[in-house]
């Protein structure tokens, strides 16, 4: 795919080293604060930051066609990672806003347009919206940088590209969903006809924003449902921005809205609200499992589900080092390491093993860290200071159980939520850094002997989502693929998208499949329709 190999691109640059300000230096932290100094390998950091070409437009609720304020008035502040500092203040739903929410998609599906339309016209309004964002690409990438911390350069020459093709093809879709004619024993004729589910909720995370909207609000509006989406708290914006833009391509009031707050109010509200016909959740395994609760205490609507991960990256012993190393590094350090199927669990064949430990280190030593706005930055910073403290005592956590600390493991900067790039080798599979998803930089690198253990070793893990596996051999590679338990397996190659593959996971990563073919069927109903016939010519 091309974008993965602009992707590749971005994150093969580098620049010099150079040590940072530690941490870890003052107070209850300063003995451990002495031992991470001992390996403090940030790259050259800037703290500059650089104003993005941008202006927030939009902060409100975005109910019936029009942009709202919260039904009680409040606000919250949506942050800067880069400074901590506000960009804007953000309308704040909660349960009486979700209501109006869903009344309007509720009146769009019932009594609205959008369903009646035929799939030809959903169509042409769906590959109007994708023009106009592609139209608005820059902006919108600035947008989201700005709201989330990630490379402009990611954002601008990968995601909104991606975003652009994933509701062409959705489009696509609009026209060709249909049952089938069915055989039946006697004289019946038997057809299936797929309908639309309804009113369906949608909550996306702050991670990658817009490309989560497009996975679930493409194959909704292809289907002809319609949404209330709830964006993450962290990052509301850019959503808000490519709304407008699908009703400047023609899309009726009601068929999109858009509820910006917090998961324990809107997000509460809208899993365990009686007129939402099916609820879609990307995030965390633990507020997975509260929301498939909310939603089976409420009107047993169906979920989908994308959670979280733990990936094993498997390095064989017959791999050119040098590559397995460029991908591993891309496969848990690309997004700042905030993805659900990072590789952060990179199992090393012993042979090869201390070389690929060598070679991890010296490439997160040339990481370039800084301003996500500047030309040829890999990793910004983390996306809020919960989430950089929770990355920080992970790495407390790797050093107190043992594990070897390569490099990083530091703050850089005395503002915003930056982490020096971090690799952990000799990590041992019982310790919290192999356990349990720290989303950020941190690399911990395991070492095998044969195939039977790190089978056996990959699958020990509540989680399924995807696998990496860098082989040359194509039995050692289908013997792996066909063994671990994951709803993605890459084979030399890791995090290649497209809007036609299925994403999803085994055990606790989640349920259901999102992109694809597949994803259509989370948004329809399938109904029989039985009818007698009279002398028939044939059966």
């Amino acid at each position: 795919m091309a974008s993965s190999i602009k992707i590749s691109r971005l994150i093969s640059r580098s620049i010099s080293s150079a040590s940072s300000t530690s941490l870890f230096s003052r107070g209850a932290n300063s003995y451990l604060g002495g031992l991470l100094s001992k390996y403090s390998t940030a790259a050259a950091f800037d703290e500059q930051t650089i104003k993005p070409s941008v202006q927030v437009e939009h902060t409100q609720l975005l109910i019936d066609g029009k942009f709202v304020d919260a039904a009680a008035g409040k606000t919250f502040p949506s942050l800067d990672p880069r400074t901590g500092e506000v960009i804007a203040h953000v309308a704040e739903g909660h349960s009486e806003d979700v209501d109006r929410a869903v009344a309007a998609a509720r009146k769009a599906f019932d009594l609205g347009p959008w369903p009646k339309l035929p799939a030809y016209e959903r169509q042409k309004i769906l590959l109007r919206a994708a023009d106009l964002i592609e139209k608005h690409n820059d902006e919108i990438a600035a947008l989201e940088t700005w709201d989330n911390g990630k490379p402009y350069e990611q954002s601008a020459q990968i995601e909104i590209p991606m975003l652009v093709r994933l509701f062409r093809y959705y489009a696509g879709w609009a026209d060709k969903i249909h049952g089938l004619t069915v055989p039946a024993d006697g004289q019946y004729h038997v057809q299936t006809l797929h309908e639309p589910i309804g009113v369906a909720g949608q909550i996306i995370p702050w991670n990658f924003p817009l490309l989560m909207f497009a996975w679930k609000v493409g194959p909704a509006l292809a289907c002809g449902n319609t949404v209330v989406l709830k964006t993450a708290e962290q990052t509301p914006l850019s959503a808000l921005y490519v709304a407008k833009l699908f009703h400047e391509a023609g899309l009726p009031p009601g068929v999109l809205n858009i509820v910006s707050g917090f998961g324990p109010t809107a997000g509460a509200a809208l899993a365990s609200h009686m007129d939402v016909d099916k609820l879609a959740f990307t995030g965390s395994t633990d507020t997975g499992k509260v929301v498939l609760q909310l939603a089976a205490k409420s009107n047993l609507k169906p979920v989908t589900l994308e959670l979280g991960g733990k990936s094993p990256f498997i390095v064989c012993e017959d791999a050119d080092v040098d590559e397995a190393v460029e991908l591993a590094h891309f496969a848990l350090f690309f997004n700042q390491g905030q993805c659900c199927c990072a590789g952060s669990r990179t199992f090393v064949h012993e042979r090869v093993y201390d070389e690929f430990v060598e070679k991890a280190k010296a490439r997160a030593l040339k990481r370039a860290v800084g301003d996500p706005f500047k030309s040829g930055t890999e990793q910004g910073p983390q996306i809020d200071s919960k989430q950089f403290e929770k990355i920080l005592k992970y790495i407390r956590s790797g050093v107190e159980n043992g594990a070897t600390l390569e490099t990083g493991g530091e703050r850089l900067g005395s503002k915003g939520f930056y982490i020096q790039p971090t690799v952990f080798s000799n990590v041992q599979d019982g310790m919290l850094i192999a356990k349990e998803e720290i989303f950020g930089p941190v690399q911990s690198i395991f070492k095998f002997k044969d195939l039977g253990e790190v089978i056996q070793r990959a699958n020990n893990t509540r989680y399924g989502l995807a696998a990496g596996v860098f082989t040359k051999n194509i039995d050692t590679a289908n013997t792996l693929t066909r063994a671990l338990r994951v709803g993605t397996v890459w084979v030399n190659c890791f995090d290649t998208f497209d809007a036609a593959i299925p994403f999803g996971g085994y055990k606790m990563s989640g349920q259901g499949r999102e992109k694809g073919e597949y994803s259509l069927k989370n948004y329809l109903q399938v109904k029989a329709v039985v009818t007698p016939l009279k002398n028939p010519a044939w059966l």
